[in-house]
């Protein structure tokens, strides 16, 4: 049986996370991932993949397609709207690519598993952005959710976030210590073959690559590769 739940979209910082619950915390996390309209759905398969490898059961994956349309302010959803390069979002307290109360409504669902299950810890993969952010990944989102949940009369649910002071290179360099394949993760918000390279998630994460003087696994339109 599960000891806790960790929510793993796939990417880099969400993966790293697992494979740091697993290999590190000697945690057994059921794994749930989210399926939301996002252009770079590729991810899921990622999430699902490596919850396989590590033997983390039970998998779940939520359908939440049919809210796409509460969604339709963010570039990662709106077929309308361009996904922007890093130069567009700098300064911006609030980029295109957020998804509007998207991880108040994850935790907010998992934390229901949670119940199910009869686990009270759940782990998401919040990190420090040094170039663009947002809200629903700071320090003092944790703590007011952290508060709500602790009203629970029966079961309060606690969320960790134990990346949420790191940066991408810090996470990187974790993941590269315990054997994490980048090669199967996916953070391009593009839905493409290649990653674009140059959205904003794409310049964290070659930054981070860079910063370690590595070459990232995953194939680049910018790159050639």
């Amino acid at each position: 049986m599960p000891d806790s739940i960790a929510i793993v979209s796939g990417g880099m910082d969400s993966v790293t996370l697992l494979h740091h619950l697993v290999k590190v915390e000697k945690r057994h996390p059921a794994v749930i991932t989210f399926a939301y309209g996002q252009k770079h759905d590729k991810e899921v398969a990622f999430a699902k993949a490596h919850a396989e490898t590590l033997e983390c059961k039970p998998f779940q994956l939520l359908d939440l397609s049919a809210f796409a349309p509460l969604f339709a302010s963010s570039s990662l959803v709106s077929e309308q709207l361009d996904i922007p390069n890093i130069e567009a979002v700098l300064g911006d307290p609030q980029p295109s690519t957020y998804v509007p109360n998207r991880n108040m409504m994850f935790l907010a669902l998992t934390a229901a598993w949670a119940e199910t299950l009869q686990v009270s810890d759940i782990y998401y993969g919040a990190q420090r952005h040094d170039i663009y952010g947002y809200w629903d990944t700071t320090p003092q989102f944790l703590a007011h959710i952290n508060a709500i949940f602790s009203l629970n009369r029966k079961m309060p649910i606690h969320i960790h976030a134990p990346f949420i002071n790191e940066s991408k290179t810090d996470i990187l360099q974790r993941g590269l210590t315990m054997g994490v394949n980048y090669a199967q993760t996916w953070s391009c918000y593009e839905g493409n073959l290649k990653a674009c390279g140059t959205c904003p998630t794409c310049a964290e994460r070659l930054k981070a690559f860079a910063d370690l003087q590595m070459i990232d696994p995953v194939p680049y339109m910018l790159l050639g590769n």
